[in-house]
């Protein structure tokens, strides 16, 4: 029965794709209302398949459960004026969340923006698109250092060549009544090299977070989404002052091939106890069969728009590594490989295809287990 709902869900992909083909912003989902302005609607769309196996516990039962559902259902209304404004209104109906939802305006001086969105530390998480991003979820350092979607105000500029300036302030909770405090982060990007197919990109990050709870959590998925189970988890840290992070990023585009990486730390300073202090990082390699190239735009890698008629291949390998042992905080260390294949069958059909293999310690309890995932997904 599940082979026949994954095979159904590959078919539908592929069988809608020559009636989708040509002109791939053809799709009729914004309208242009006079004087430069124009209203849409935005999609993403991602049904998910997670399977576990080398997951026994000693008392013979399985650590996770093998589940299919949807990952993602987001819809983003909007109105833009090119080099003018943007207004968005976004919300995701799998997890009943607000999504990016703000207001935001370009001028001589840069991009200004209010309302919910990215936090900037976590390259794959605050500044590239869900959408376009290698793997099917992003890497174990990033799961647990990212902040999340924050309201706020942010700055954004380019008028320098070469370099990107980011600068933001967030306070209290968000739109999903999450997480109140205050926070404010940064974010530099320096492009030595910046062209069609061949991009050098180095950043650095950081950001303060005070939450009004004094409390802080640092944890992780084994890079598969479907399963509430974390392998590396601190539980509740008491008697927080602040969170800092801190992450440094870099990668490579030569043609059809990408090199990526990032490292990424976090401390709970704690001024009634030990502060805590974690730390983690990915790598990873993709390379376009197919030979295309992936985009870049404004400090984000882009996807890969094919050139074929049947679409683009991808294949692609990733190392991540995360400690969360440090003191009297066992929150257990873990390393996963990641093999990825992405098939892109047009501007808006992808299929992936992910094999973790997840190494994990967390006091006496090793376990490691091997993880097949699957995903299609449609954007628009």
């Amino acid at each position: 029965m599940r082979l026949r709902i994954l095979a159904a869900a590959v078919l539908a992909c592929v069988m809608a794709q020559p009636a989708l083909a040509g002109d791939a912003d053809a799709w009729p989902t914004s309208v242009e209302l006079g004087n430069g302005v124009n209203a849409g609607l935005k999609g993403l769309l991602q049904y998910d398949f997670n399977r576990f196996s080398d997951d026994r516990l000693p008392d013979g039962s399985d650590r996770f459960d093998d589940a299919q559902t949807w990952r993602r259902q987001e819809f983003n209304l909007y109105v833009e004026k090119k080099g003018a404004f943007t207004i968005n209104a976004g919300y995701d109906f799998q997890a009943n969340s607000w999504v990016d939802n703000y207001v935001g305006v370009e001028t001589h001086a840069g991009r200004f923006r209010v309302g919910q969105f990215k936090t900037p530390v976590g390259w794959e998480d605050g500044n590239i698109s869900t959408g376009n991003v290698t793997f099917m979820e992003r890497s174990l350092p990033e799961q647990a250092v990212y902040e999340g979607r924050r309201v706020g105000l942010d700055w954004v500029y380019q008028g320098t060549p070469h370099w990107l300036l980011q600068a933001g302030f967030f306070t209290r909770h968000d739109l999903n009544d999450d997480a109140a405090g205050q926070t404010f982060a940064g974010r530099v990007v320096y492009n030595p090299v910046q062209e069609q197919g061949q991009v050098v990109h180095l950043g650095l990050s950081a950001s303060r977070e005070l939450r009004d709870d004094r409390t802080g959590r640092i944890r992780a998925r084994p890079e598969v989404n479907l399963t509430p189970v974390r392998l590396v988890d601190t539980g509740t840290l008491e008697g927080v002052d602040r969170l800092d992070r801190q992450g440094l990023e870099a990668a490579w585009i030569h043609g059809p091939v990408l090199l990526q990486g990032e490292y990424l730390a976090m401390q709970a300073i704690r001024p009634e106890q030990r502060d805590f202090h974690s730390h983690g990082y990915y790598l990873f390699g993709a390379w376009a069969l197919t030979g295309e190239s992936r985009d870049y735009k404004a400090g984000s890698v882009g996807g890969l728009k094919p050139r074929h008629d049947w679409g683009a291949l991808e294949l692609a390998l990733r190392y991540a590594t995360l400690d969360l042992d440090d003191g009297a905080v066992m929150g257990g260390r873990e390393h996963d490989w990641t093999l990825g294949l992405n098939w892109y069958i047009d501007d808006h059909f992808k299929l992936q295809a992910n094999v973790i293999r997840a190494f994990s310690d967390r006091g006496n309890l090793p376990l490691d287990p091997t993880i097949y995932a699957l995903r299609a997904q449609l954007s628009f």
